[in-house]
């Protein structure tokens, strides 16, 4: 008899829980972010309608400046996602801040926030990304070029270099290079459920010590820790255990070819994969300059903060993944099993990839609205597929299931890290003050 559909598996033991879903309500949004989030959300639309598109002339150096740290990103990216993350972070929270300092209105504020931006994410880039620095200046002059000179554009540009200096100098020493990300761990014995290298090629454990770096906006590493995986011997882990059996080996039968596009879809990174998605909710923002940086700030410091979070909970419950469970587990041992997907080398529980999810949905949400017009994405691990999302829930869902796929995680580790995230997000939110004032 065929395995089950994942959504009809019986769960012998506690029911599966919905992931939550962020307040809708302007109010509630209010009253968690306090004067920053409130100065954040005052354009945002209803949940109800969808977002315009970009108007016409609104922010359009906010989104250069978004191109030009995507382009940075990519041709010095580090080989740990927390790094790349950081680099977002640490130049967009120097754009909010020195866009936030604009006087007055009219014209001469737009002047303002709009050099403030250019030079704060410049000079945040060139000192992070040095090899870049003469596609960078060509790219500063490019954008002061077009606005008038005078006394807004001079104090932009001194409020964006002050506000550089003074993030770099505050985020020096975080733990967040890649050296101390990988810091070595030592892999403990092995037993029943503990994680152990896994193949193909039984790599050393990566992002130890993401547990250890400074957050930038949570208190500790442990702040928001789930509870722990489901028991070996309950009935919710076997029926995790089968799913991933049945839909994540390399040659299942029962997983259907649009499974398979959203596992090959969704293995790429999730830095790379969100970044279309965060820019379309750039461009359909209805803030100010100021605000659209606010929103670019605010979304990669709760990826980062979630990052350390994820990597807290993975290294206290060092979890086993599903193909050590397979092959050596006592639930019926199937040593030649082999997952859709290589694993990637740290624990199950959580998982990072649904974890950044429930954060980035949690920040949009509350940003640009849960309902947007369709949203086209593509991934360069599934080539030549497109997918459409009206709603950044939607992109969470497919994260969850696509591990289950890809057979690398289990359904209880994709859903507690989607709680997580979104945890750590509307953390973030209601925290917003403290990044973007500088209070941190």
């Amino acid at each position: 008899m065929p395995f089950p559909r994942p959504s009809r598996i019986p769960l012998p033991g506690p029911a599966r829980v919905p992931l939550p879903r962020p307040s809708r309500t302007r109010p509630a949004l209010l009253a968690a972010g306090g004067a920053a989030l409130l100065a954040l959300t005052a354009t945002v639309p209803s949940a109800a309608a969808p977002v315009r598109p970009d108007r016409a002339g609104a922010g359009p150096v906010v989104l250069d400046w978004y191109d030009v740290t995507a382009r940075t990103v990519a041709a010095t990216a580090a080989p740990t996602q927390i790094t790349n993350s950081r680099t977002w972070a640490v130049g967009w929270t120097a754009a909010a801040r020195a866009a936030h300092e604009a006087p007055g209105g009219g014209a001469s504020r737009d002047r303002f926030q709009d050099a403030a931006v250019a030079s704060a994410v410049h000079d945040v880039l060139v000192v992070l990304a040095p090899s870049r620095k003469d596609d960078l200046d060509t790219a500063l002059a490019a954008t002061l070029a077009g606005i008038p000179d005078g006394p807004a554009e001079d104090r932009g540009v001194a409020a964006g270099a002050r506000q550089a200096r003074a993030v770099l100098a505050a985020r020096a020493g975080d733990g967040l290079d890649p050296a101390s990300s990988n810091a070595p761990f030592p892999v403990p014995p092995a037993a029943p459920g503990v994680w152990q290298p896994t193949p193909d090629g039984y790599a050393p454990a990566i992002q130890y010590g993401n547990r250890l770096a400074r957050p930038f906006l949570l208190e500790r590493a442990d702040q928001f820790r789930p509870g722990p995986p489901p028991a070996l011997d309950s009935g919710r882990y076997r029926a995790d255990l089968e799913e991933v059996r049945a839909y994540g080996a390399a040659d299942s039968t029962v997983r259907t070819p649009r499974q398979t596009e959203t596992a090959n879809f969704w293995f790429s990174g999730s830095l790379t994969l969100y970044t279309d998605a965060l820019r379309v909710a750039v461009a359909r923002s209805h803030g100010s300059t100021a605000d659209r940086a606010a929103l670019l700030a605010l979304f990669h410091a709760a990826s980062v903060d979630t990052q350390i979070a994820t990597s807290d909970a993975k290294y206290t419950y060092l979890r086993w993944r599903p193909v050590t469970a397979i092959r050596t587990g006592s639930t019926g041992t199937d040593p030649a099993w082999r997952p859709l997907h290589n694993t990637p080398a740290h624990p199950d529980y959580p998982s990072g990839h649904t974890t950044y999810a429930g954060a980035a949905q949690a920040v949009l949400d509350a940003l640009a609205g849960p309902v947007t017009e369709p949203v086209e994405l593509t991934s360069p691990t599934a080539p030549g597929v497109r997918r459409t999302y009206t709603g950044w829930d939607q992109l969470t869902r497919d994260n969850v299931d696509a591990r289950v796929y890809s057979g690398i995680h289990s359904r209880t580790a994709d859903e507690a890290g989607a709680r997580l995230g979104e945890t750590v997000g509307r953390y973030a939110l209601s925290h917003a003050d403290r990044l973007l004032s500088g209070r941190l």
